[in-house]
């Protein structure tokens, strides 16, 4: 009772915070695009939960406030637990994903193609409902892996399709909790894991607006606990297991794909593990692919077309394409097309010049630009070979730099990983990332304005950490060399 006490107090707060974002929500001041005043009442009541939860990871992290020095870890959880259900009853106002999610369900429940089906397709006129008339982008087809669609396609069939489905979602996030505070724990340092097991925007976006993101990353969170040393079976069985959960984690969101390579380079030393857990993601993966090339017939449209159209508040994208627009490079690259046409021949409406052309544009040449960038700085990572927590954190920051798209929920892929590292200038990120809901919901225009509120903090933020560890190395050296 002594140990909860302390946690009960600094928790209460951020309790409250989501308490009113109910009371918000059940009254109808919620986000909307003709309710501009909403909107940023609800925005702002969510960053107080910031505020919340910076001020019960300062009482937690004081060596007075906690009887034994740490925390008790089914508090911890239970806390984590009431956020969750305060949000679950929300409705998906900040974002319409959840109705993709359940369309797309809806479409593979009823044995049709949602991979080659886009909602507007004239097949899929007998299945348009009322969350057909909610479904954004009626004219691409979906993007999402086969977990994820099962996932939608059972809660699609069920009586309460929405709660169906946030339900498992929800509880899996909180086996993903624990898991991380076992983590933490390994670690020395429970209250670390609060930047994430509490944090407002895992909350928001996973029980509150349904991101089947907040799965994937439960599975990410799971293989590494596994990776380092979680459960009770043999070791080696424990590996496979891992390539497993891993595999499912691509399943659920393609996001994984950029850090297993980088964990079986990490246990590869050591050979059986490494075939094992390169087993267990191949049973899984291999046959999965296989299945949606025959479904489609080659690549998903819908990923194509996400891969090449798609852009919001990606953090180097902007000021890059902008960059290459006031530079006028564009021009540059239609040049270096015309000058290669005239060497080779051909029409200008004819392939392959008419494509080329099409997609000389500061927007789409600043995405092979970031994709260079990006495979640079991951192979780099690929030769520090970091453990599993470092990889996570390393590959996931690469993807969600390079991205020409980060919503605020691409953000909960990272955050596991920078709270138990200490990473402040992305904790700070997930609170100032909801502010990019103001462009579409209360009119503020998003460049210069919201994309400066939104990095300009954290970059500072890094700049000031970076600066602090520079300095400690020069103390440190300085003290190596008076001894």
């Amino acid at each position: 009772m002594a140990r909860a006490l302390p946690l009960a107090a600094a928790a209460w707060p951020l309790l409250a915070c989501f308490g009113g974002l109910l009371a918000l929500d059940r009254t109808g001041l919620r986000p909307a695009a003709d309710a501009p005043w909403a909107t940023a009442l609800f925005v702002a009541v969510l960053l107080l939960a910031f505020g919340a939860l910076l001020r019960a990871v300062r009482r937690l992290q004081a060596p007075r406030r906690t009887a034994g020095g740490e925390l008790p870890v089914v508090g911890v959880l239970v806390v984590a637990a009431l956020l969750r259900l305060l949000a679950l009853p929300l409705s998906p106002s900040l974002s319409d994903d959840v109705h993709r999610y359940l369309w797309d369900g809806r479409v593979a429940a009823a044995g049709a193609n949602p991979y080659l089906l886009e909602p507007n397709h004239p097949d899929l006129a007998g299945l348009r409902n009322d969350l057909w008339q909610r479904t954004a982008h009626r004219d691409v087809a979906t993007v999402y892996p086969p977990l994820s669609l099962s996932l939608f396609a059972a809660a699609s069939l069920l009586p309460e399709p929405l709660l169906s489905y946030k339900l498992p979602l929800v509880a899996a996030d909180l086996v993903a909790c624990g898991f991380l505070l076992a983590l933490a724990r390994r670690r020395r340092s429970v209250v670390a894991a609060l930047a994430y097991v509490w944090n407002p925007l895992v909350v928001i976006e996973g029980a509150g607006m349904g991101h089947v993101d907040v799965l994937g990353a439960s599975l990410v969170i799971a293989c590494v606990w596994l990776l380092g040393g979680g459960g009770r079976g043999r070791r080696h069985t424990r590996y496979l297991t891992a390539g497993m959960v891993a595999a499912l984690g691509v399943l659920v969101k393609l996001v994984p794909l950029a850090a297993i390579p980088l964990w079986w380079r990490r246990i590869k030393g050591h050979r059986q593990r490494g075939r094992l857990f390169a087993l267990g993601g191949a049973c899984l993966l291999l046959p999965a692919a296989a299945g949606v090339l025959v479904w489609t017939g080659g690549f998903p449209p819908g990923l194509a077309i996400y891969a090449l159209r798609w852009e919001y508040n990606g953090p180097l994208y902007e000021p890059v394409w902008r960059l290459l627009d006031l530079l006028q490079l564009d021009r540059a690259a239609a040049g270096l097309v015309h000058a290669v046409r005239l060497v080779f021949g051909g029409e200008i409406e004819a392939p392959p010049w008419d494509t080329l052309y099409a997609h000389t544009y500061p927007q789409f040449l600043a995405r092979p630009l970031l994709l260079l960038g990006a495979i640079a700085a991951w192979l780099r990572l690929w030769r520090q070979r970091p453990g599993p927590v470092g990889a996570a954190f390393g590959a996931f920051g690469i993807v969600l730099l390079a991205s020409p798209t980060l919503y605020p929920w691409y953000l909960i892929w990272i955050l596991p990983w920078a709270a138990l590292i200490g990473a402040r200038c992305v904790l700070l990120l997930s609170a100032t990332l909801p502010l990019a809901y103001l462009p579409a919901f209360a009119g503020v225009d998003y460049f210069p304005w919201v994309y400066g509120a939104v990095w300009l903090p954290p970059f500072l933020l890094l700049l000031v950490d970076r600066r602090r560890q520079r300095h400690a190395g020069k103390m440190s050296g300085s003290e190596t060399e008076r001894r």
